[in-house]
This record gives structure tokens, C-alpha cells and sequence, in this order.
């Protein structure tokens, strides 16, 4: 089950960081058609955020077909994202390794976001797939 962190600093609507960490945990396998999201008040216990905010994140990902509403019984994922879910293990732990590397150059999380965030851009422009 996908838990949900609530970054308030991040100046992203806290709905749109629901819809984005539901959508990364569909990417990475964690939840798969048939899993029931979390319910409205377990996220507002996990989170202290408005129950309507969760119920508008929900809307967003309904709206995308990317889950049901399903009356009395709760949120369930429609469908998946990306490639079939696959083991990226070696990739997650190379990856690793280079954020640990960056933290011994004193590379702070923005510092490592925005260089992260530069190269993949460079790499893999908005719209190519």
C-alpha cells in the first residue's frame, strides 16, 4: 500500500503531491490494478490534510482513468503506468550509490534535485517518450 508524505515546503498543492506519488507508485509496481488506495481518513490520520484534498486527488486520478471510485467500498487502480512492472534493482542501486557519492561532495537534496532534474531534461525532453 502506497503511504503518502505530505512535503509543505515544497510550494506543490499538497492534492498534486498525491497524484504524483500515487502515479510514481504505479510506475514502480507498488500498486497495481486491483489494489484499494488508502481511504480518505486514513491519509488525513497519516497526513493531518483536509479530507477534500484527498478526495480532489482522487477525483484527478479518476479523471485520468487511473482509478475507480467504487460506492461504500473505496478507491481501486484501474491500470498501471509505463512498462510492465520490472525488477530495477541494479539501476535503484546505482543510483544510490551516485546519490551517496553526492552527498560526500556536498551536494544538499535541492542541489542533487536540480542537477538530477537538469540532466533529465537534457536527456529525456518534455513529450519524447
Amino acid at each position: 500500500m502506497v503511504e503518502y508524505r505530505i512535503d509543505r515546503r515544497s510550494g506543490v498543492a499538497t492534492y498534486v503531491q498525491i497524484v504524483q506519488q500515487t502515479k510514481q507508485a504505479l510506475r514502480l509496481g507498488v500498486l497495481e490494478p486491483g489494489d484499494k488506495l488508502p481511504t480518505a481518513r486514513e491519509v488525513v490520520e497519516a497526513t493531518a490534510i483536509n479530507p477534500n484534498t484527498v478526495l480532489k486527488a482522487y477525483r484527478e486520478l479518476e479523471r485520468e482513468g487511473l482509478v475507480e471510485a467504487r460506492r461504500g467500498l473505496g478507491t481501486f487502480v484501474r491500470r498501471s503506468l509505463g512498462a510492465a512492472p520490472a525488477d530495477h534493482t541494479a539501476l535503484r542501486s546505482k543510483l544510490t550509490a551516485w546519490l551517496d557519492e553526492a552527498r560526500k561532495e556536498g551536494l544538499e537534496r535541492e542541489d542533487i534535485s536540480a542537477l538530477f532534474a537538469a540532466v533529465l531534461d537534457e536527456k529525456c525532453p518534455e513529450g519524447e517518450r
